[in-house]
């Protein structure tokens, strides 16, 4: 019971962000165009988000594969794209809990 108590007791030192909310375009070049999301959100993430929406899109269109909008649901987070005719319109939406 001792190291039960120990763990929780056990100072967390790391950063709780908050989940993004917002939406980015992307032009043919996988570039961002235009931001709604947090200056907070790192732009890390955003590009790494946008490099794989864009490489999905482009496998399908050499799939010859009419797809135009993806969803991703994750448990704390939805993320939208739609295909912009090359570009992208990606939205980071947070899930929340079904109140009762």
């Amino acid at each position: 019971m001792g190291r039960m108590k120990s763990f929780f007791k056990k100072k967390f030192e790391g950063k709780i962000a908050d989940l993004p909310s917002g939406s980015f375009t992307l032009d043919r070049n996988g570039k961002v165009v235009v931001s709604t999301l947090s200056q907070n959100f790192p732009e890390a993430q955003m590009r790494d988000i946008a490099d794989r929406v864009m490489a999905f899109f482009k496998g399908a269109q050499e799939a010859q594969l009419p797809i135009q909008e993806i969803n991703v649901y994750y448990p704390s987070l939805r993320i939208t794209a739609r295909n912009l005719s090359g570009g992208a319109l990606i939205f980071l939406l947070p899930q929340t809990l079904p109140k009762n």
